[in-house]
């Protein structure tokens, strides 16, 4: 850590017993500060962050979007009034009144005391953070917010006041979980700037309601501003953070200093879109997951610009084009890849019925007049029509209609992916590899990075047949984050039962594993890469993995050849992850056929390797997938194992019929 990160965590250390004494004195900013921004809510108006006129969707014809969209909508909104909320894929009622301060997975309470001596990563404490902020994000009072607009019901917004009303009563400054992290500060002010905007017009939001508001969003400002992330710390958080500024200051200018918040929010949103993205598009923390998520931020922000009248500048805009087009680029050989970590987290549900990628897609095409995203997003999606408006809506139709275009194989290098494809999506004939050649993660800490060097994933007839393993957890069971970010959870080598690189903390890492790509060719034909790393070259005797991974289209043939150089004995563990729904069956020893939704997959280990089939084992833990957070399945681990002293070239092979 560089001195001047070092001297900033000193000094917010320090600030600690002051911050303290404020909250128990509640000397913390009056509401004065929030000027005249409570009247502005309370005033008359029409919604200035969308169009959708009061009541429209309520006559929909059956076939039009808007009908379908409604019927999803306002199912949702119905269980939501009543409290009931999906909390990573499974509906839980929070109580009535709501208890905000609660692990509502686990039935443990969280502390209500002063918020930054409360340790989140303790859930016999705090009980597990993600599960206690995710309601407290306030996602699912914009989709009241938006069952109000669609269908003129004034309940539904009364349902999303009765809320606010509650959390504001719960949630004194600077006291309990919900005033512990910036970011979740950043994600609850977008969405009550979209809450309070879409139901402006419904009279729910009294004038009393509107001051308290106002000032509490002043408060979660002031903090952020206080607390920006920085240093090894400044990832997405940052984004997140600047995201909350900068769309509560714009949408309310008359808070204290808001027009210099909003100017340094700005700033900081400019400067990190290009800091944490590459040239390519992926994101720098090597986490799809979190690509999806930073993009949501950083377009909401500019979304929100453009509404109330200040326009983000033509870079930041064909990064966000970069980062659509690269998020295209994994996906359209299937199923996008769950690289590195994964929460489930998200910004805005403006239509969360729809895929994340597709969404992004969608608007995607509208904002940068791209027929092939409109294609890759299969229709028009809800939220494209929340963001962009009628006139989106027309952009979208109004964008010609393609045809799948055959596969085509491509590199990222600065990302360090390489996809080799083959076939044309939809015809049976599609072969996606991706091959990992990039770095763990973001920065110091690659707090976001899984110890999957030289990994590959593969898709196949629209169909996952390899898998990364995924996340899981972050703080409630240490045992099963460490496996699903370990070498063993990925399609790769594991020497000595090591990882690759060398976890030191749920969100840490010590010695980082180099890779470098060493190769890449690729035609119609054939595509070939070729790449190392060195994270076992930590060892007494170093050990150096390389990989070349090669696809021949003609024959349908993916030939892995791993080169491991050494000199003293180590045990080798070469491992392939089936996805969930493929059926495996052993031909002999060494061969196993994978049957994908009726295709068959051959798969050939090297001769040498003692070959094993696991399923959901607990000791070791191996034979594991997990796609959304706490929630995990049993699927069909391949692995081989050798004991070796010498180097040795290893070829395994996968037959596409």
């Amino acid at each position: 850590m560089p001195a001047a990160e070092i001297a900033w965590r000193v000094r917010a250390l320090a600030r600690r017993p002051i911050d303290r004494l404020r909250a128990t004195l509640d000397l913390h900013p009056t509401a004065r500060a929030a000027g005249e921004a409570g009247r502005a809510l309370a005033g008359p108006g029409a919604p200035r962050l969308s169009d959708v006129p009061l009541g429209q969707w309520i006559d929909a014809r059956p076939g039009a979007p808007e009908h379908d969209w409604l019927r999803r909508l306002t199912a949702r909104a119905d269980a939501i009034a009543a409290h009931r909320i999906a909390l990573f894929g499974c509906v839980r009622d929070l109580g009535s009144p709501i208890d905000w301060h609660r692990d509502h997975e686990h039935g443990i309470p969280t502390p209500r005391t002063f918020a930054d001596a409360i340790d989140y990563r303790d859930v016999r404490v705090a009980g597990d953070a993600k599960v206690v902020w995710e309601p407290n994000r306030h996602q699912h009072l914009v989709v009241l917010a938006r069952a109000y607009r669609a269908t003129g019901r004034q309940r539904y917004a009364q349902a999303a006041v009765d809320q606010l009303q509650s959390w504001l009563e719960q949630n004194p400054f600077g006291r309990g979980m919900n005033w512990r992290s910036p970011l979740e500060l950043g994600v609850r002010l977008i969405n009550w700037i979209w809450t309070v905007d879409l139901i402006l017009d419904s009279g729910c939001v009294t004038a009393g309601l509107a001051e308290r508001l106002a000032h509490a969003a002043y408060l979660h400002v002031w903090e952020i501003s206080r607390k920006y992330s920085r240093g090894s710390s400044a990832n997405n958080h940052l984004i997140g953070e600047a995201a909350g500024v900068y769309v509560a200051t714009a949408y309310l200018p008359a808070l204290r200093n808001a027009a210099a918040l909003r100017d340094r929010s700005f700033e900081i949103l400019c400067r990190e879109i290009v800091v944490q993205t590459h040239a390519d598009g992926g994101g720098g923390e090597q986490a799809f997951s979190y690509h999806l998520f930073s993009f949501w931020l950083l377009l909401a922000a500019a979304i929100a610009g453009r509404r109330l009248g200040q326009e983000f500048p033509a870079f930041y805009w064909e990064r966000l084009e970069a980062m659509t087009e690269f998020a295209a680029a994994l996906g359209e050989g299937g199923p996008l890849p769950a690289i590195g970590d994964a929460d489930d987290g998200y910004v805005l549900d403006l239509g969360r019925d729809d895929d994340d990628l597709q969404a992004m897609l969608s608007v995607g095409a509208v904002l940068f007049d791209r027929a092939d995203f409109k294609r890759a997003s299969g229709r028009l999606r809800e939220p494209a029509r929340w963001l962009l408006g009628a006139d989106g809506v027309s952009r979208f139709t109004n964008l010609p209609d393609e045809r799948p275009p055959r596969l085509q194989s491509r590199a990222l290098p600065e990302s360090g992916y390489y996809l080799l494809q083959s076939g044309t999506p939809g015809e049976g004939d599609d072969i996606s590899v991706v091959f990992d050649c990039g770095p763990l993660g973001f920065q110091a800490l690659a707090a976001h990075g899984h110890a999957d060097a030289l990994s590959i994933i593969v898709r196949a007839f629209g169909r996952e047949v390899l898998v990364d393993g995924g996340t899981f957890d972050y703080f409630t069971y240490p045992a099963w984050r460490a496996y699903f970010r370990s070498t063993a959870a990925h399609n790769t080598i594991v020497v000595d039962d090591l990882d690759q690189s060398v976890q030191q903390g749920l969100f840490l890492w010590g010695r980082k594993a180099k890779t470098r790509c060493l190769a890449w060719t690729a035609t119609a034909e054939r595509s070939v890469v070729e790449g190392e790393h060195d994270g076992y070259c930590r060892l007494a005797d170093p050990v150096l993995h390389r990989r070349r991974v090669e696809l021949c289209a003609a024959d349908r043939v993916l030939t892995v050849r791993d080169e491991l150089v050494m000199r003293a004995r180590h045990e080798l563990t070469v491992a392939f992850h089936v996805g969930p729904d493929v059926r495996v069956s052993r031909r002999n020893e060494h061969a196993l056929d994978l049957d994908v939704d009726g295709h068959r997959v051959g798969l050939a280990l090297d001769g040498r390797l003692a070959v094993r089939v696991t399923s959901g084992s607990e000791a070791p833990i191996r034979g594991w997938r997990s796609q959304k957070y706490h929630v995990k399945e049993p699927i069909v681990s391949i692995s081989g194992a050798l004991s070796v002293d010498r180097p040795i070239v290893l070829t395994h092979s996968f037959d596409f019929k």
